[in-house]
């Protein structure tokens, strides 16, 4: 069994690409990183890869880009070793490790490792759950209609968007949301559900696959919640993804909200795979 860490996302794609497809909206997160950085290799800090293999052929990849967490892959059922193998990578070039995200066994098996070499403790869990959709069941429309978001909507997405990192993801490291609220709309990404004039709920398009779109993040202020501004603009968000010609769109909920989970699967999405999620002290 061989360890090596490529340079780049190409090198890295060239091991990996063919079997992440191969379950493409399962490893929609590595596979789509690796895209992302393959076609904008420019990033403020050096990503880390990791690819593990035999004779037989992929047993395990890691990609992370700092100062998120490691993203993990197991090909295959005898993955500890590879990933020991790379847990072990890591630490003797004193990669600064925050997390570990991945397909639930794949992610547990990796935290049992890196718990023994290093000690690390978990500060937070989350369980995910992955859903596609091919067909977009309508929803019951609540007033207003969808828009794609323009210039002056910026400063109102920048506070949402913080919004939603406080309330969904207080621990994790975000992007200036100003600066990611122009760059997203500015790429055209950003959609919103619109009554009367305002603005009531927003949904993101993000990382791209051959052949689907993720969406995320969903966010409706806590006043204007359970109206159906969620469904609607997460449904025509979704068809939009389909109408472009995806096969899929995806998307990631936290399997803690009910009400999330239950509101996608209304419109047409269907679970594919649960991950797990751990943040370190």
């Amino acid at each position: 069994m061989h360890l090596f860490t490529p340079a780049g996302a190409d090198e890295f794609l060239a091991h990996t690409q063919g079997a992440l497809e191969a379950r493409e909206v399962a490893s929609n997160l590595m596979l789509g990183v690796a895209l992302q950085l393959r076609a904008y290799p420019v990033v403020e800090q050096q990503p880390y890869f990791a690819v593990v293999e035999d004779e037989g052929g992929l047993v395990a990849a890691a990609l992370m880009t700092p100062p998120h967490r490691l993203i993990v892959h197991a090909e295959r059922g005898d993955a500890q070793i590879g990933f020991t193998r790379i847990a072990h990578d890591l630490r003797e070039h004193r990669w600064q490790v925050r997390g570990v995200i991945g397909p639930g066994d794949a992610a547990d098996e990796f935290l049992r490792i890196w718990q023994r070499l290093t000690g690390a403790t978990v500060r937070r869990m989350t369980h995910e759950r992955v859903f596609q959709l091919d067909h977009v069941i309508e929803p019951r429309w609540p007033p207003g209609e969808f828009r794609a978001a323009h210039a002056d909507d910026a400063p109102l997405v920048a506070e949402w968007i913080e919004a939603f990192h406080r309330e969904a993801l207080p621990d994790h490291h975000h992007p200036d949301p100003v600066e990611w609220a122009k760059r997203r709309i500015g790429e055209g990404d950003i959609f919103l559900w619109e009554e009367g004039g305002r603005p009531v709920s927003l949904a993101a398009r993000s990382r791209e696959t051959p052949n689907a779109r993720a969406i995320g993040p969903v966010y409706t202020p806590p006043e204007r919640r359970r109206r159906g501004y969620a469904s609607a603009v997460t449904a025509r968000l979704s068809q939009l993804i389909l109408d472009s010609g995806k096969r899929y769109a995806m998307l990631f909920t936290d399997l803690s909200n009910p009400t999330s989970n239950s509101i996608y699967r209304k419109i047409g999405y269907k679970p594919v795979c649960d991950y797990n999620a751990y943040l370190f002290d």
